[in-house]
């Protein structure tokens, strides 16, 4: 039978992870506590646990969760994995899609099996639809808009989202996440060019290319609150490409909020 460990990060994508392995053995990277119980490793000993996770007879891993760029602490490397520190900081300079290609290969490397939450947890990532509410024509627009820059940032290894309003590009997400993203476009809600028209939205897809093991962008209750807060008219993202977390939830608030929610095709 295959053992299967998830390496638990931050945000709801771990516990929903584990409730589809309630039997898989839980790690996180130091310093970025999951809200699940989980034992720890440091990245400068990524060798040696790697060979942990083999000798507990686990022959594949799910990652679940975000994690930030660790400050590597230099006595604490193996000689192991010392070895691998040029490769590492080389794809950490290049960009986060590189950094993460490098990680699954090491682990590759190793003889683990790295699956993605579409093996996992295909329930968690909707299909073409409506969830809730029906954008309008000019939200539609917007959308568009939003998939065509989303596309285009991919070559550069930015972020997976951006917010468009009127045709605008109000902000898009870099380094600081989703949530920074949202927080900005709240405070620039003057940005739009006509204050009666399109509310604007918020859009979220994969760079294109991305390995999707890794990284799907993920949507919860929480962004449903941030989109609101920003006066948006709705989310909307790459139908079968998205992680929505809380599904009933992520809907109950979006209602409340009224805010579509659309998983598109396209």
């Amino acid at each position: 039978m295959t053992k299967t460990a998830i390496i638990a990060g931050e945000g709801g994508l771990a516990p929903a992870i584990a409730a589809h392995l309630p039997d898989a053995p839980i790690y996180a990277l130091e310093g970025f506590a999951p809200p699940i119980p989980a034992q720890t490793f440091r990245l400068e000993r990524l060798v040696p646990f790697l060979d942990h996770l083999l000798d507990q007879g686990v022959s594949r891993v799910i990652f679940a969760g975000a994690v930030r760029r660790p400050a590597l602490d230099p006595e604490q490397f193996d000689l192991r994995t010392a070895q691998l520190v040029p490769r590492i900081l080389m794809a950490m300079q290049s960009g986060d899609d590189a950094a993460l290609r490098t990680v699954l290969e090491i682990f590759d490397e190793s003889g683990l099996t790295v699956c993605g939450v579409e093996e996992i947890a295909p329930d968690l990532i909707p299909s073409e639809g409506h969830l809730t509410g029906t954008p309008s024509a000019a939200d539609e627009k917007d959308v568009a808009r939003a998939a065509e820059i989303v596309a285009a940032l991919g070559p550069l290894d930015l972020g997976q989202g951006c917010v468009v309003a009127q045709g605008l590009c109000i902000a898009i997400e870099t380094l600081p996440g989703t949530a920074a993203m949202l927080d900005f476009a709240a405070q620039h809600r003057n940005l739009r060019a006509n204050p009666k028209g399109g509310r604007g939205v918020f859009y979220k897809a994969p760079k294109p290319g991305q390995d999707r093991r890794i990284d799907l962008p993920t949507i919860g209750p929480d962004t449903v609150d941030q989109a609101a807060a920003a006066g948006l008219a709705g989310i909307a993202w790459a139908a079968g490409s998205v992680i929505l977390l809380d599904r009933d939830e992520t809907i109950r608030r979006a209602e409340g909020a009224g805010l579509f929610l659309w998983s598109r095709s396209g």
